[in-house]
C-alpha cells in the first residue's frame, strides 16, 4: 500500500484535451493536477522530478519486495542450480571412497590384531615359563651334560621369536595411524555422501543404507573415544573397542547391496559430467 501511494505521486505527461464525452468529469478536483505546471513539459525538468519520487518511494517498494528475493522455496530449488555437483562424477565420489575404506578397515582391523598378539604373546609366555621344571642337577650342583629342552620350553622359544618378529612390524604406530585416517575420511565422506545426495534430489532418503551409515560413522567416532583409556591399559576399553569395529564391520557388509543399488539410480537419473 505504501509503494502504491508513493507511485501516486509520479508526475505523468499531460494529458491530451478532453473531449465532450468526459468533460463533465473534470469537474471534480484532481488530485495530480498541483503536480503539473508549466515546467512539466520540460523534459529535463520532468526527468528530475521523477528521479526525485522515485527516492522517496524506494523504501517502500523495498520492503514490498523484499519477500520475493528471501522466497526459500527458490533457495532450496534443485534442477541444475549446483551444476557439477549435481553431476554424475560427483554422485559417484562417495561409493568409490567408501568402497575403498571399506577394504581400509579390514586393513586397520587385520593392524590392530597384530598389535594385540604382541601383548597377549608376552602373557603367554609368562605361563608357560611357570610350566617349567627346575633343571636337574648332579651332586656336584652341575646341570648335566647335553641337556634337551622340554616341550614348554621349546615353546617359550618358538613364542619369543615370534613376538620379536610382530615387533618389528610396528604394529601399534599403523593401526593408531590407519584408525586416525580411517576416522577422518569415515566422518567426512559419509557427511559428504548424504549432502550430494541433497545436491542431486533436494532431500534425503531414510532408510537402511542411511541408518547405516549413520551407525558406522558414530562407531568410529565412539571406537576412537576409547582410545585414551585403551593407552592406559584398560583391557575392558581394549575390548570394547575390539566388539564396537566388529560390530562397525558387519554394518558396512550390510551396507553394500544398498549402496550398489544408489548407483543404479545415479546412472539412471543423473548424465555426465
Amino acid at each position: 500500500m505504501a509503494a502504491t501511494l508513493s507511485l501516486l505521486k509520479l508526475p505523468i505527461l499531460p494529458p491530451q484535451k478532453p473531449n465532450h464525452t468526459h468533460s463533465k468529469l473534470h469537474n471534480f478536483p484532481n488530485p495530480i493536477k498541483p503536480h503539473l505546471s508549466k515546467d512539466s513539459k520540460d523534459p529535463q525538468k520532468l526527468l528530475n522530478g521523477t528521479i526525485h519520487h522515485l527516492k522517496s518511494a524506494s523504501l517502500p517498494l523495498s520492503t514490498l519486495t523484499l519477500p520475493f528475493f528471501l522466497d526459500s522455496k527458490d533457495a532450496l530449488a534443485v534442477g541444475g542450480e549446483f551444476g557439477l555437483l549435481e553431476g554424475r562424477s560427483f554422485a559417484l565420489i562417495h561409493p568409490l571412497v567408501m568402497s575403498g575404506l571399506f577394504f581400509y578397515t579390514l586393513w586397520a582391523g587385520y593392524l590392530g590384531w597384530q598389535w594385540r598378539r604382541v601383548r597377549t604373546i608376552q602373557n603367554e609366555i609368562n605361563e608357560l615359563k611357570k610350566q617349567v621344571k627346575p633343571t636337574p642337577v648332579t651332586p656336584e650342583g652341575s646341570p648335566p651334560a647335553e641337556l634337551a629342552p622340554s616341550p614348554v620350553e621349546l615353546e617359550i622359544q618358538q613364542l619369543t621369536e615370534e613376538r620379536k618378529e610382530l615387533i618389528k612390524g610396528s604394529y601399534r604406530d599403523r593401526h593408531f595411524n590407519a584408525g586416525s585416517i580411517l576416522l577422518g575420511f569415515g566422518v567426512f565422506e559419509a557427511i559428504g555422501g548424504g549432502v550430494n545426495t541433497w545436491f542431486r534430489t533436494g532431500k534425503l532418503f531414510p532408510g537402511p543404507h542411511l541408518f547405516a551409515g549413520a551407525a558406522i560413522t558414530a562407531l568410529w567416532a565412539a571406537a576412537a573415544a576409547l582410545v585414551p583409556s585403551m593407552q592406559k591399559g584398560n583391557e575392558t576399553a581394549r575390548n570394547l573397542h575390539i566388539a564396537l569395529n566388529a560390530v562397525n564391520v558387519l554394518l558396512f557388509v550390510w551396507q553394500i547391496p544398498t549402496g550398489i543399488d544408489i548407483v543404479f539410480k545415479v546412472f539412471e537419473f543423473t548424465t555426465w559430467p
